[in-house]
C-alpha cells in the first residue's frame, strides 16, 4: 500500500447534482485523518477546477476567498498555493454525476498515474449508465431486474410510449441512463401522462430508460475492498412517504432511513451477498452503494452509485455508524486500498 502526504478532494460537478457533491466533498475533507495528511479541496465545475481550501497536518481548514483562489494546473495535478507549488499524490473523488461518475475524471488521472478512490474509469462508466449496467448483469443470475424499454432522444416519444406500455404495463418508471439523486425521473401510472416524462427525463441527458414499477420495499448496502477482500456495511431499508425516493425525499427530510434495516439476519445477510457479488462482477473499486427493490418474487436490482453521498446525513455515513466504525478510520481504508 502507497503512502501519500498530500490528498486532494474534488467535488461539485457539471450535473444536476453539483451542490449535494458540494456538501459530501466538504464532509469527507473533513473527516480525513488531519493526523497524517495535507488536504487540499478542490471546486470543480465545467473545466474550471480551483482550490477553494486546504488544511495542513494538525492545522485547521483554511478556506479561501473567492478572487483569490488559485487555478489547478491540470497538466500535472497540482496548485501554486502562495508561490510554492504543491503536486497532489492521490484524488478522493467526491463528484455525483459528470464527470465524476462518468469515467473522465478516472481516465484523466490514470493518464497521469494518480492514484484515486473509486471506480475505475471503464467501470464507472457502465455503472453510471443504468442501461448498460443492467445489460452487463443480465443473464448472470445474480439479481433479478426489473423489464424495461430503451428510448433515445430523436424518436418518435409517443410511438415509444405506447410501445413501453404495451410491453410493461403500469405503473412504470421513467428515469434518464445517466443521473443520480432522482433527477428527471418520474413514476407514471397514466399511458397519457408518459410522453410528458420522457420528455422531461430527456432534460438530464439524451437516454432514457422506461421500467416496469416493481411493487416491494427499498433497501440500500454499501461495499468497498479492505485487504483484498469486499466487505459490505449493514443494509439500509428507506421509507417515504412519497410516491418514491425522490430527490425531495432523499434531501428535504420526507424519509425514513432505518439502519439496521428491521429485517431478518437471512435477508439481511442475502442483500449483502448480492451487493458483493454486483461488486465483484462489475470489477468496483473503492467505495460503491446499491439500491434495491425487496418484492415478493425476489430482490430486485435498482441501480449503482460508485460516487455514494457523503454528507453528514448521507446514506453510507450512517451504515457507518451502525457498523460501530469510525468515519475516519473507515475513510483511510477507502484510501489505503485504492
Amino acid at each position: 500500500m502507497a503512502e501519500y502526504g498530500t490528498i486532494a478532494v474534488i467535488y461539485g460537478s457539471d450535473s444536476s447534482e453539483w451542490e449535494v457533491s458540494c456538501r459530501s466533498g466538504e464532509y469527507t475533507a473533513s473527516r480525513i485523518d488531519v493526523t497524517r495528511y495535507d488536504v487540499f479541496e478542490i471546486f470543480a465545475r465545467f473545466g474550471r477546477w480551483q482550490l477553494v481550501a486546504f488544511r495542513n497536518r494538525n492545522s485547521m481548514r483554511v478556506p479561501l476567498p473567492e478572487g483569490s483562489r488559485p487555478e489547478i494546473d491540470k497538466t500535472d495535478f497540482s496548485v501554486t498555493l502562495y508561490g510554492k507549488k504543491v503536486k497532489f499524490d492521490y484524488a478522493y473523488i467526491v463528484q455525483h454525476g459528470k464527470p465524476g461518475e462518468t469515467g473522465q475524471i478516472q481516465g484523466y488521472l490514470e493518464m497521469l498515474g494518480i492514484p484515486f478512490s473509486s471506480c475505475s474509469s471503464s467501470v464507472s462508466a457502465i455503472a453510471f449508465d443504468k442501461y448498460a449496467c443492467k445489460c452487463y448483469l443480465r443473464g448472470e443470475g445474480i439479481v433479478k431486474l426489473a423489464p424495461e424499454v430503451f428510448v433515445r432522444e430523436g424518436c418518435d416519444v409517443e410511438e415509444a410510449s405506447a410501445k413501453a406500455v404495451a410491453a410493461l404495463g403500469l405503473p412504470v418508471f421513467v428515469k434518464p441512463t445517466s443521473a443520480g439523486s432522482s433527477f428527471g425521473m418520474s413514476k407514471v401510472d397514466r399511458a397519457e401522462d408518459l410522453p410528458q416524462a420522457i420528455r422531461f427525463a430527456f432534460r438530464e441527458g439524451s437516454t432514457v430508460i422506461v421500467e416496469k414499477g416493481i411493487p416491494g420495499n427499498e433497501f440500500t448496502c454499501a461495499a468497498y475492498t479492505d485487504g483484498g477482500e469486499v466487505k459490505t456495511l449493514p443494509i439500509i431499508q428507506i421509507v417515504t412517504d412519497n410516491e418514491f425516493f425522490d430527490y425531495d425525499a432523499k434531501y428535504n427530510g420526507h424519509s425514513d432511513e432505518i439502519c439496521p434495516a428491521p429485517v431478518s439476519e437471512e435477508i439481511s445477510s442475502s442483500i449483502q451477498e448480492t451487493t458483493a457479488k454486483i461488486y465483484r462482477q462489475l470489477g468496483c473499486s473503492g467505495l460503491v452503494r446499491m439500491d434495491y427493490i425487496l418484492a415478493s418474487d425476489g430482490l430486485y436490482f435498482l441501480e449503482v452509485n460508485t460516487i455514494p453521498g457523503m454528507t453528514s446525513a448521507s446514506l453510507v455515513p450512517k451504515m457507518v455508524r451502525a457498523a460501530g466504525l469510525d468515519i475516519t478510520d473507515f475513510l483511510e481504508t477507502i484510501i489505503k486500498n485504492s
